[in-house]
């Protein structure tokens, strides 16, 4: 698995990643290493460290949080523990509280360091532009380190800049070519532009590297899945948990596989697995996230929302405001996505009530209330109500225009092209939407319905062909994989 996803934008745990050389435990400079230095006062909080993030860096999260927590404990001044403790965080309250300690400590190291943590807090309070900043000069400053180089590749993945985030991984490569992360980044990228040649001969290269390690066998299987390669996927996911039975991400892709081949109730047995070999709250929220995912396939509305009430305990159990307020979005669009509009408003509602009680930045509040008006809109529109539908769009737009999130402009445009759709301006709707989120197979289906009043059938049957093959690790997917096989004319 390439890195957490999610389909909304909620607290991102971005792979971050940095270089040591065989120097002591003290700052280093980028004269004598030529590498982003490791700040520590402790040769064996170091050491660590790097155990971590060699696990860390072959998606093993859970694993290499150990590490950063002994590191942490041999010395409370380690920046870049905190750093890795936000990384391998299972919740919202842990990353916050990883990112806060670390910003703390950003006057006692090196220039490297500071960027990654500057950047880092920038992703707390939901700042991308000065995320990209940060890289940016990271990399100008460390232009031969390659994980500088992928911590940039990975920033332009997250904004869907695909060729970008590949020239950097292609770089990170040339500079080190047995430094195995960029290969799996790059398959991913090539991935989402449709290159699966490419992106297969990333995996392998990938595999070849650590072949004894359980990742590269998972995202070549997720390669599979896409191509609709169900029985080779799996075949591929057991390879990884052959290799480590703990690895909660084959789990996952196994469990989708068996959605793809309708198989809902077997996927539910798969997703349990996950709740047995859970070590942590993480994981177990992911058990009942995906056994959600398995009943809006079946358009088993209260049994999704029943597993998404599950999450919801945890995190209140844990006392984790962020976690719970996308707890609420959720259930909010599963209700929608139900046609129970106004249940739904009233849980986008507590998520903002939620949001501004937790202890997170004012940056994400914020991020909240602008989300608010946008499901209010999203809502308006399946009501058929346009005048509020606009109003709310345009409160949107405008809070959207002051800071230029990428995310949010395709939720912009997303909008727009449902306004379009509901208005039966069917060309601008096609336009609109062809500026929204194209990682999003709602977006895709709801391309080919507006095509298909448009009367161009050939290629709103192409559209839905595409929505219905999505095969990729979404929870959207459920609520248009149906509808879309109907509009391609091969529902069964």
């Amino acid at each position: 698995m390439c890195c957490i996803r999610f389909d909304r934008p909620r607290v991102v745990f971005a792979l971050l990643v940095v270089c040591a050389a065989s120097a002591p435990a003290v700052a280093q400079t980028a004269a004598t290493a030529g590498k982003i230095p490791i700040t520590s006062s402790s040769e064996e909080a170091r050491a660590l460290y790097l155990e971590g993030r060699d696990l860390a860096e072959k998606l093993r999260a859970t694993d290499a949080r150990r590490y950063y927590e002994q590191a942490a404990a041999k010395d409370a001044g380690f920046a870049l523990a905190y750093v890795g403790l936000a990384n391998t965080s299972g919740t919202n309250r842990e990353f916050v509280e990883a990112v806060t300690k670390a910003a703390g400590l950003g006057a006692k190291i090196s220039d490297g360091e500071r960027h990654m943590v500057l950047a880092l807090e920038a992703t707390l309070k939901n700042d991308p532009a000065t995320v990209l900043r940060h890289y940016t000069e990271l990399v100008a400053l460390f232009p031969n380190d390659e994980r500088a180089q992928t911590l940039l590749g990975n920033t332009y993945f997250g904004r869907q800049e695909y060729q970008r985030a590949i020239d950097h991984f292609v770089k990170a490569t040339e500079i080190n070519p047995t430094f195995s992360q960029p290969y799996n980044q790059m398959g991913y990228a090539y991935r989402f532009l449709e290159k699966y040649g490419q992106a297969e001969a990333a995996f392998k290269k990938y595999v070849e590297l650590i072949p004894d390690d359980p990742n590269p066998y998972d995202s070549y299987a997720e390669l599979l899945m896409k191509m609709g390669r169900f029985d080779e996927s799996i075949a591929m996911y057991n390879k990884a948990l052959a290799i480590d039975a703990n690895f909660v991400a084959s789990y996952i892709g196994i469990g989708n596989d068996q959605l793809f081949k309708g198989q809902p109730a077997v996927a539910r047995e798969t997703f349990a697995k996950i709740a047995k070999v859970a070590r942590n709250t993480g994981e177990r929220r992911t058990a009942h996230f995906w056994t959600a995912a398995s009943y809006v396939h079946e358009g088993a509305t209260d049994k999704a929302l029943a597993e998404i009430e599950a999450n919801y305990a945890l995190s209140g159990a844990e006392q984790d405001g962020g976690t719970l307020s996308g707890d609420l979005n959720l259930m909010g669009d599963i209700l929608r996505e139900a046609g129970r509009i106004d249940d739904a408003l009233v849980k986008y509602g507590k998520a903002v009530e939620v949001s501004e009680a937790a202890r997170v930045p004012a940056e994400a509040k914020a991020a909240t209330r602008r989300n608010y008006l946008f499901e209010q809109a999203r809502a308006a529109v399946a009501k058929h109500d346009l005048g509020t539908a606009k109003t709310k769009a345009a409160a949107y737009s405008a809070e959207v225009a002051a800071r230029k999130v990428p995310f949010e402009l395709r939720q912009q445009h997303e909008i727009e092209g449902l306004i379009a759709l509901e208005e039966k301006r069917y060309a601008a709707a096609v336009q609109a939407f062809a500026k929204a989120n194209q990682q999003d197979p709602r977006i895709l289906y709801l391309t080919a319905v507006a095509l298909k009043g448009a009367g161009d059938t050939a290629r709103a049957v192409e559209m839905a062909s595409k929505a219905a093959a999505f095969n990729q690790l979404s929870f959207n997917y459920g609520y248009v994989r149906t509808k879309a096989l109907k509009m391609q004319g091969t529902a069964h």
